[in-house]
Parts: structure tokens; C-alpha cells; sequence
């Protein structure tokens, strides 16, 4: 099954209900992926610009795409960003496949 990053960062007010009452959200978060046919590798928390960082693990770029926007529409998140990851298989297969593809870029100008 493909795999995907989930970087996700929270509201000030999602913060402040999580810091008046600390909640682990992996288990609901992993009960939807599961429910779109995924697979939830794992879930932490950030520092940084991201408060949460997530790899799931989904039978397709739909699927993805679909939890990803269920998750944002709850209003929690003030950000979301997924990211489609390649295997180094299929990063190599990417680079051979893209010898063969016949661009050829803008010549600079001098």
C-alpha cells in the first residue's frame, strides 16, 4: 500500500481545549484511516511549525486524499499537508523512467 506523510498543525483554540484536557487522538485518528481501508504506522507530536506528524499507510491517492480532507474539515487543524512517499524502489524506478522522458530544459540566455 502506498504511503503518505501527514504534517498538521492546530488551532489556538484546539490548543487550549488540549491543554485544559489532554487527549491521545491516535486512537480516533486510526479508527478512520482504518475505516478507508488504511493503515495508521504512527502519530507524534511536533516541534516546530508542525504540532503533529503522521504516516499512513492507504490503498490509494483517493483514500488519502479523503482523510486528509475529513481531518481538515473538523476544524481543529490550521494547517494540513500530505505528502505522497515513494519507496527508494520506486524513487530509482522514478529517476531511470525520467532519463527516458525526452525534456530537455530552458537553455539560459548569455
Amino acid at each position: 500500500m502506498p504511503s503518505y506523510l501527514v504534517q498538521a498543525s492546530y488551532s489556538a483554540e484546539a490548543l487550549r481545549a488540549l491543554i485544559r484536557k489532554p487527549e491521545d487522538r491516535s486512537e480516533v485518528v486510526r479508527r478512520a484511516i482504518e475505516k478507508l481501508g488504511g493503515k495508521l504506522v504512527g502519530l507524534w507530536l511536533s516541534f516546530g511549525d508542525q504540532d503533529v506528524v503522521c504516516i499512513m499507510e492507504m490503498p490509494n491517492n483517493v483514500s488519502a486524499a479523503a482523510i486528509s480532507l475529513a481531518i481538515g474539515a473538523g476544524g481543529a487543524l490550521k494547517t494540513t499537508r500530505t505528502t505522497a512517499l515513494l519507496t527508494i524502489d520506486e524513487g530509482l524506478a522514478a529517476l531511470k523512467k525520467a532519463a527516458t522522458s525526452g525534456y530537455s530544459p530552458v537553455a539560459a540566455r548569455k
